[in-house]
């Protein structure tokens, strides 16, 4: 089983599928646990945003600061617990509330049309004017029956963000 996954108890693997609402099996457990212990240089028990900017996937992703915010500092469990949502298993809700938590980069559970042009504007970065992410962004608020002034809630964002045509690939391998 290696060094780091000794250290966990059957009772510890336990906790933390319980933690994650069981969207990981035991063995996925323990591989996270291995992962988490390479990632935890310093054997401090939790992830600093360097270790996570270590991993290239991670530092490559145009929203890698707006998950920092989400990811420094967590521990094993609460590391589990942010990676759940990218199980297969995790539900479409649960994918559209941290998708929600990207776009609320101030935490107060409203995202506002600056919000998600600030968005729009990390993922396209010079491959869109600021007039085309605008209206790309006026555009979607329109057709699901907003203007640009609202202020959206998470129901508000779920309403838009989980119509029929959309497919929420959220996913991250384990191995």
């Amino acid at each position: 089983m290696g060094n780091a996954s000794s250290m966990l108890t059957q009772y510890d693997i336990e906790e933390v599928q319980e933690h994650c609402n069981y969207l990981f099996s035991q063995q996925e457990i323990v591989s996270l646990y291995e992962r988490f212990c390479q990632l935890d240089r310093s054997a401090k028990g939790f992830i600093s945003e360097d270790e996570f900017l270590s991993i290239p996937e991670f530092s490559l992703n145009p929203l890698s600061k707006r998950l920092l915010r989400m990811v420094d500092g967590l521990n094993f469990k609460d590391f589990v617990s942010f990676l759940s949502t990218f199980s297969a298993k995790a539900s479409v809700q649960q994918k559209i509330e941290l998708i929600f938590k990207v776009y609320d980069i101030d935490g107060k559970g409203k995202v506002t049309f600056k919000d998600l042009v600030e968005v729009l504007r990390d993922q396209t970065g010079s491959f869109m004017t600021e007039e085309q992410r605008e209206q790309v962004i006026t555009n979607v608020l329109e057709e699901a029956g907003y203007t640009r002034d609202c202020t959206l809630s998470l129901e508000d964002f779920t309403r838009i963000i989980d119509h029929p045509g959309l497919k929420m690939e959220v996913e991250v391998p384990i191995d």
